[in-house]
């Protein structure tokens, strides 16, 4: 089968898409297949994914992101993706996994991996996903939006609309207290890999961590803290996989934390009991068919002190780095590296 790997791009998540890019690449080459990496924003000339150079670590900042489309229109009508039977889409963030791209493979007439174009849109929306997620009664922490505009170029300001019962930033204070007070989670509304996002402590902290997720989105989320254990849930095929907890060094699975080696610790499967770890699996289940979720992905958790768990959000592009979680949960049940992606391909072509 002919592969076309689309990595890298021009989101906050580039170096992390570069990473996982050239694993599926490599594990896709070892399983036979003939792959060609492409990266929308590192010119119109995909290598075979043997001889890739990407990025052999992440930096521990994220890259500023770069507004455009164009490179990921021409990447798509190049001669790699058109020739491909399959596209496996390893766009974490931005285009690649808020529906653009899926968008764009959609009109080409392609196969890819991964959610569909609307699915890819409501998950990358944190609000409108927890929207969602109230009314098919799944737990998610309390939230408001704050409009940020100004942090960001005027052609810069697309994305999810402005709601009435908005926030602005003089407001926030305000948002605080119906929330229930510090400490809060302060993240861009729109991004993933915990771009832009501080647990704040207190009022004093509360500006520079909503300007610091305006930097990446023209809404700024905050969301009620939830102490206690960091958890996740696999999902490949209609099934879930083991649940996997995350132990950060810092306290607070940041960027930093994700990336880093040795930042943070992981059990698979999670201690926990075997009615929880349903529920927990069934939540997931729940949550990937209400946003409309396909194929593979991954629904993230903290689990309370009371052990009632509360989702954070989906994700539709998770990573696929060495130290990636879906890779994790899915060895835990013995399917290696090269058969998790040989059946992520398998779904997309079906």
């Amino acid at each position: 089968m002919r592969i076309a790997v689309l990595y890298g791009g021009t989101s906050a998540e580039r170096d992390v898409s570069l990473v996982s890019g050239r694993h599926v690449g490599l594990a896709l080459v070892e399983c036979g297949h003939e792959v060609l990496l492409v990266d929308p924003a590192g010119g119109d000339s995909p290598v075979g994914a043997s001889e890739a150079a990407a990025a052999a670590a992440i930096d521990p900042d994220p890259p500023a992101i770069r507004h455009e489309t164009g490179s990921a229109i021409a990447a798509i009508q190049g001669e790699a993706v058109q020739s491909a039977d399959v596209v496996f889409v390893m766009l974490h963030g931005g285009t690649g996994e808020d529906g653009t791209v899926q968008g764009l493979l959609e009109l080409a007439g392609k196969k890819y991996t991964g959610s569909g174009v609307f699915a890819s849109a409501l998950a990358m929306d944190k609000r409108a996903a927890k929207v969602v997620l109230s009314k098919v009664h799944v737990p998610t922490p309390t939230w408001q939006v704050v409009t940020f505009e100004r942090a960001l170029p005027p052609d810069a300001r697309g994305g999810s609309p402005t709601f009435p019962s908005d926030a602005d930033v003089d407001a926030a204070t305000g948002a605080v207290t119906e929330l229930g007070g510090y400490p809060i989670v302060v993240k861009p509304n729109d991004q993933g890999s915990t771009v832009g996002l501080t647990v704040v402590e207190d009022e004093e902290r509360l500006l520079p961590a909503i300007k610091l997720a305006g930097e990446y989105s023209r809404h700024v989320l905050l969301e009620t803290y939830i102490p206690g254990r960091e958890l996740t849930v696999g999902v490949l095929g209609g099934e879930a996989l083991p649940v996997v907890e995350i132990a950060p060094r810092s306290g607070i699975y940041d960027y930093e934390s994700k990336y880093g080696k040795g930042m943070s610790e992981y059990t698979c499967p999670a201690d926990l009991s075997a009615l929880l770890s349903d529920q927990l699996k069934a939540s997931a289940l729940t949550t990937f068919a209400a946003l409309g979720c396909r194929g593979y992905g991954r629904v993230d958790y903290r689990l309370s002190p009371a052990g009632k768990p509360f989702c954070l959000e989906a994700n539709t592009v998770p990573g696929m780095t060495e130290l990636s979680l879906v890779p994790m949960a899915a060895a835990a049940v013995g399917i290696g590296f090269g058969e998790l992606v040989e059946r992520i391909a398998q779904m997309a072509l079906k």
